[in-house]
C-alpha cells in the first residue's frame, strides 16, 4: 500500500464518525468489540499514567497488541505518534499534508473532538495485510489531552439483519422486473452485492440457477445437485422447503468471498413469482 493511500485510509477512520449511528448491529462482533474496548481502556490508563513515555510501548509487539488488535495514536496536529501494527511505518509523519481539502476538513473536524473521556467509534475501509484485501474496519478511540488513542478490528462479516434487508430489497425488484434484476445480480451491481452479502436466484420450474452474485459459473446449472462444502444437499433441501413455504432459511458451510475461508453460513429464502431468492450471511462460530 502506498504512503498516500495509507494516509487517505487513515483519514477515513476518523471522518466516518458522522456515520457511527448507522453502524451494523454488533451481535456478530460482540466479542471483538469487548476486546477492542478493553485494550483501549488499558492503553488510555497507561497513557494517563506515563504520558508520552507510553508511546514507545504502544509501538512494540507486547501488551498493547492482541491478535489483529493494536493501539495507534495520532495527535491533534495530524501526526502519527505510535502504532503496534503495519502503520508503524507512518510514525512521525503528518497526515494533514497528504490530504486534499475535503479530506483535510473532515479529518480536522474529527480530531477537534473534546477531551471529555468519551469513547467514540467509526467505521471505515482499510487494507487488511493478513487477507491482502480492503475490508471494513471498526475503530474505537478516545482523546486524551492532544492525543487520540485508537484501536480497531476488521469486519469481514455482515449481520443477519443486513442479509434479511438485502433479501427484501432484491425480492421487491424481482417482483417488479425479474429479468433486469437477474442481469444486475449477475453483473455484481453494487445495489445487490454488499461486502460479503450477495444473492442467488433459482427458477422453481427448471430447478436451475438464473442469477448468482458471486459465482457466475453456476448460472444455468442444476440447483438440486448443489452441495455445501461439508456435503450437505442444500439444493435439494431448499427446493423441498420452498415448495410449501413463502419464506425460509438454511444453515450450511460455504466459502466466504471476503475472507476466502469456509465458514458457517445462514441463508434466508423468499419465494417470488416462481423463483427462490436467497441472501446469506457468514457467522463467527
Amino acid at each position: 500500500m502506498s504512503l498516500h493511500r495509507a494516509f487517505a485510509a487513515l483519514c477515513l477512520c476518523f471522518f466516518s464518525v458522522a456515520g457511527f449511528a448507522q453502524q451494523a448491529p454488533a451481535d456478530a462482533y460482540g466479542a471483538d468489540t469487548e476486546h477492542a474496548k478493553a485494550l483501549l481502556v488499558k492503553a488510555v490508563a497507561e497513557y494517563k499514567a506515563k504520558g508520552d513515555a507510553a508511546l514507545a510501548e504502544f509501538s512494540r509487539q507486547g501488551a498493547y497488541v492482541d491478535g489483529e488488535l493494536y493501539i495507534y495514536v495520532v495527535d491533534t496536529a495530524g501526526v502519527m505518534l505510535a502504532s503496534g501494527g503495519p502503520s508503524v511505518s507512518l510514525v512521525g509523519k503528518s497526515v494533514i499534508g497528504f490530504l486534499d481539502d475535503d479530506l483535510k476538513a473532515m479529518f480536522q473536524h474529527a480530531i477537534s473532538q473534546p477531551d471529555d473521556g468519551v469513547v467514540r467509534s467509526a467505521e471505515y475501509r482499510w487494507w487488511n495485510w493478513q487477507h491482502a484485501k480492503v475490508e471494513r474496519k471498526r475503530v474505537f478511540y478516545q482523546r486524551v489531552n492532544d492525543r487520540i488513542i485508537s484501536v480497531g478490528y476488521y469486519m469481514p462479516r455482515s449481520s443477519p439483519e443486513q442479509a434479511q434487508q438485502l433479501l427484501r430489497e432484491i425480492s421487491g425488484h424481482v417482483a417488479s422486473d425479474a429479468n433486469i434484476t437477474f442481469g444486475q445480480i449477475n453483473q455484481h451491481d453494487k445495489q445487490f452485492t454488499q461486502e460479503d452479502l450477495y444473492a442467488f436466484v433459482v427458477d422453481l420450474k427448471t430447478q436451475r440457477f438464473v442469477a448468482h452474485g458471486f459465482s457466475p459459473r453456476l448460472i444455468g446449472t442444476d440447483f438440486k445437485s448443489l452441495r455445501s462444502v461439508d456435503g450437505k444437499p442444500i439444493g435439494e433441501d431448499i427446493l423441498k422447503q420452498m415448495s410449501t413455504h413463502e419464506k425460509g432459511e438454511i444453515a450450511y458451510q460455504w466459502r466466504n468471498p471476503i475472507t476466502g475461508q469456509n465458514e458457517f453460513k445462514l441463508t434466508f429464502l423468499q419465494r417470488v413469482n416462481g423463483y427462490v431468492v436467497a441472501v446469506g450471511c457468514y457467522a463467527i462460530k
